[in-house]
């Protein structure tokens, strides 16, 4: 057969090639313990039909007399049993042969080569019906030989016998050993089985379901610790992708709302040319800064944001923020001059965006002000972000920085609760942190930490 008709006749599942497996290394095996147990049957037939050759010559051998000159054979009565198909020779002398045996026949001549050759030993005359002859000389004065022959027939045919006993064993052997292989393969599989219509469950519903939550035998049981490893990856990059999407609609919603209301108000009444190209500095401004905000966040979600370094003038990044944002009325945003040129060794759309959450949050709980300062501090750059509003709840700061957690999510404010944790992930992909200072009794202070350039 050729590869491709064998490659289409291997099983598909893995039972039936385990099972296939099983049945070829079993058939091997049988067929060397057939080969050898035959042989030794058929050595055994040998040896015994040898035996009963020597048993009967030697009985015979009683009946010649090699006391004087010649031998001879003393007749005993009812002898005919004895003297079928036996010749004796005196010397290389036939002085008698079985009555059946043609003086010049084929066993006739076989005997009489054995008689003069060199003596015990046996042969087998080869024919449609084999027949073994053995000589053995008779001790005495005068030289003498006995020649016995027996059909090997029946013992060909206990051979042949066996050996079809043993192949239909065999045979059965084989069938025996697939059916009980695929019973096997089939019981061990079950748990992977079982695994697959678990997996398969799963993929259509959310949930923390695990594999290793079952005990399993050992290969099983590091399997699914690996698969719930990989169900974690998985879980854990939808979560990225979700968080990263409500990330990306929070940044948008400030620019958008900024493009339409600008929209509204030149769509009230006619506007002279001048106001036009102010509402389309605005809308620019606030795409160019959408586009930024798309750029950053997808850079940091795939990992990008950390080789550029930067640096960025965090004054003048902070100065241009507060230039995008829109304040709520009776509210004053801030930026403190900076002591000196404070530089980050981070990109500008990265402190702007890290910042920007902090100054909305601000912006939303302060009753009258907002103060953005940046300085030096420690072996990096420090930038505060503090208000004058209501400040966090104590119970509430340990869960701060979650996404999608408010600590008054019916207080009238809005927001999804995503802007702290974006602006801690945005500073730390740049090696900083964003951190929330409760020593300050008024208000909410936030703190930004950058490295350095």
């Amino acid at each position: 057969m050729t590869a491709p008709t064998l490659a289409r006749l291997r099983p598909l599942t893995l039972r039936g090639r385990l099972a296939l497996i099983a049945v070829c290394v079993a058939a091997l095996l049988m067929a060397v313990l057939i080969v050898a147990f035959n042989a030794i049957v058929r050595h055994q037939l040998d040896q015994r039909a040898d035996d009963h050759l020597r048993t009967r010559a030697a009985a015979v051998a009683s009946t010649v007399d090699t006391t004087g000159r010649k031998a001879r054979v003393v007749e005993v009565p009812n002898d005919d049993a004895l003297d079928s198909d036996v010749w004796i020779y005196a010397g290389t002398e036939r002085v008698e042969a079985p009555p059946a045996a043609a003086g010049d026949g084929p066993l006739t001549r076989v005997a009489d080569t054995l008689a003069a050759g060199p003596r015990p030993r046996c042969v087998t005359a080869a024919g449609r019906d084999p027949v073994r002859l053995c000589a053995l000389p008779v001790t005495g004065n005068a030289p003498a030989t006995v020649v016995t022959a027996v059909g090997l027939i029946p013992y060909r045919t206990s051979a042949d016998t066996v050996l079809h006993a043993t192949l239909a064993l065999g045979a059965a052997m084989l069938l025996l050993t697939y059916a009980l292989t695929r019973l096997a393969v089939r019981r061990a599989l079950r748990p992977v089985q079982v695994m697959t219509e678990q997996a398969a469950a799963w993929s259509g519903q959310g949930g923390d379901d695990r594999f290793g939550t079952t005990t399993r035998p050992a290969e099983l049981a590091a399997l699914a610790t690996s698969l719930d490893a990989l169900l974690d990856k998985i879980r854990a990059g939808l979560r990225h992708e979700q968080q990263l999407t409500r990330e990306l609609s929070h940044e948008l919603r400030n620019p958008l709302a900024r493009i339409v209301a600008e929209l509204d108000w030149w769509r009230t009444r006619p506007r002279s040319s001048a106001e036009t190209r102010s509402t389309h500095a605005v809308i620019e401004d606030a795409a160019s800064s959408m586009r930024t905000m798309c750029d950053t966040l997808l850079d940091e979600a795939q990992g990008a944001a950390a080789t550029h370094r930067g640096p960025a003038d965090v004054h003048a990044t902070l100065v241009r923020l507060a230039g995008r944002t829109s304040l709520p009325p009776a509210v004053d945003l801030r930026i403190a001059p900076a002591p000196g040129r404070v530089m980050a060794a981070a990109p500008a759309a990265i402190v702007e965006r890290a910042v920007s959450p902090l100054v909305d949050n601000a912006l939303r709980y302060a009753h009258s002000r907002v103060t953005v300062v940046a300085r030096w501090g420690g072996n990096g750059v420090r930038i505060e972000v503090g208000d004058d509003g209501p400040g966090v709840p104590a119970a509430f700061a340990p869960e701060l920085f979650h996404p999608g957690r408010r600590a008054a999510p019916g207080d009238g404010h809005g927001g999804a609760g995503l802007g702290l944790s974006l602006a801690r992930r945005l500073a730390r992909s740049a090696g900083g942190d964003v951190h929330f200072d409760a020593s300050r009794p008024d208000g909410a202070h936030f703190v930004v930490t950058l490295p350095g350039a």
